[in-house]
């Protein structure tokens, strides 16, 4: 079973979606973590816009990548250019994969014009997630 690290600037939007969904779609075929360069507590909107696609993340935790370095992961997805730019040396044979998507908790506007941009990057990270799996472990 493959070991994915998905990892963010601090471990409350993006990393969380794109764990909740990595793990829906892989599934047993793969243990599927999240943390971060910091750690900043896993945003409410962030469950709130998982929940409405019908995924719980609710008791995910907020964790820094210093707790996962014993890990010996497979695969290293970094969803934001600070991470993949800070992005510890995992050793082994690890398959690093990089996608910057836009960061939901700096949105501003109204309540519901920042709700739509927490959905429009769920959207984002749920069509990468689904790919990813289809591509990587098939």
């Amino acid at each position: 079973m493959k070991n994915i690290l998905v990892l963010c600037t601090g471990n409350s939007c993006r990393s969380q979606l794109a764990e909740g969904y990595l793990r829906y779609f892989a599934g047993n075929r793969a243990n599927i973590y999240s943390a971060g360069i910091e750690t900043h507590g896993v945003n409410p909107k962030a469950i709130q816009v998982m929940a409405e696609d019908g995924i719980d993340i609710s008791k995910h935790t907020s964790n820094n990548v210093n707790e996962y370095l014993h890990i010996p992961f497979d695969m290293v997805i970094t969803v934001c250019d600070n991470a993949n730019e800070a992005c510890p040396y995992f050793p082994g044979n690890v398959q690093r994969f990089h996608y910057n998507f836009p960061d939901p908790a700096k949105a501003t506007g109204t309540p519901e014009e920042i709700m739509n941009e927490f959905r429009r990057v769920r959207d984002m990270i749920k069509t990468y997630a689904r790919d990813f799996v289809q591509e990587h472990l098939k």
